[in-house]
């Protein structure tokens, strides 16, 4: 898949992954694609905004089901809601404004996943590392004090 996503894109993606393509699922994903990061009210509005009678729970449950079946994947930084992002699958990780919440992706610091390797994994077989580096974003570290 080249570019933004369209529809087409979003019904073979849950076909791939044996889910049954509804209207709310394929404007979930959508939603998600086009507002990285953002949380389930978010979602719920831009859903609205093509599929106007679609119910919260339903909204709710897309989310579930694509977050279980990874296409999406479900972040919480500590002190905010759950947000949900496309970018799944790679162990990346984020930054998050201390100011105004904004959260972005950034890779791994140095090479393959190093962060994969735990320095004793207690007999765990490790799939994912969660890292959240904290700090003021570019707007609110320039920004006047007051």
């Amino acid at each position: 898949m080249w570019g933004v996503p369209t529809a087409l894109d979003f019904e073979r993606m849950l076909r791939e992954v044996a889910l049954r393509v509804t209207r709310p699922r394929v404007a979930v994903l959508g939603a998600v694609y086009a507002h990285p990061h953002a949380d389930t009210d978010s979602i719920i509005g831009a859903v609205r905004g093509e599929l106007p009678e679609v119910s919260h729970q339903a909204v709710y449950d897309s989310l579930r089901v694509l977050t279980a079946a990874g296409l999406v994947r479900r972040i919480q930084p500590s002190g905010s809601v759950a947000r949900y992002e496309s970018r799944v699958g790679d162990n990346h990780h984020h930054v998050v404004c201390r100011s105004c919440g904004v959260i972005s992706d950034v890779d791994c610091a140095v090479g393959e996943a190093p962060c994969l390797t735990a320095s004793d994994d207690r007999g765990f077989l490790i799939d994912e590392a969660e890292v959240i580096y904290w700090g003021l974003c570019s707007g609110c570290s320039t920004a006047p004090s007051s």
